[in-house]
């Protein structure tokens, strides 16, 4: 499901790291993520959340302006986890709803929409944020 929200304060707590815009950021991105869902208690969660912030990371890599990205871990609740990247670019991603041919690029969002509960842009006035959350199970 693919959504467009306004951001806005929520007191929860996060995690973030500014990252140079290259293809090797996406291994400091997963260690944030790894990072923060251990802080959470949230380790089921850490294989599709890791495959979700390299998949956001590569899209920023190929199609930002800027040298830098930021990432950013947060609980807006608490029964969710939203996983992002900002960048200055205020173009939106589109989900690919064709095969792509034989090409291995323009896939990623696909992997993004069936690993998380949901996903969305944010557009700011300077660029944007892609994000995608995924659903906490209460503790028993």
């Amino acid at each position: 499901m693919t959504v467009t929200t306004t951001p806005h304060p929520t007191g929860h707590p996060g995690y973030s790291q500014t990252l140079d815009r290259i293809p090797r950021s996406a291994g400091a991105a997963r260690a944030l993520v790894r990072v923060a869902l251990a802080a959470w208690q949230q380790e089921e969660l850490v294989e599709d959340a890791l495959n979700i912030i390299t998949e956001l990371v590569s899209n920023a890599v190929a199609h930002a302006r800027l040298s830098s990205i930021r990432i950013i871990v947060t609980r807006p609740t608490e029964n969710w986890v939203r996983l992002a990247v900002v960048d200055r670019s205020r173009t939106v991603p589109q989900l690919r709803s064709d095969s792509n041919g034989d090409q291995i690029h323009g896939r990623g969002l696909v992997l993004v929409d069936a690993l998380s509960d949901r996903w969305g842009t944010d557009i700011h006035r300077w660029g944007k944020t892609v994000w995608a959350e995924m659903k906490v199970e209460p503790a028993p």
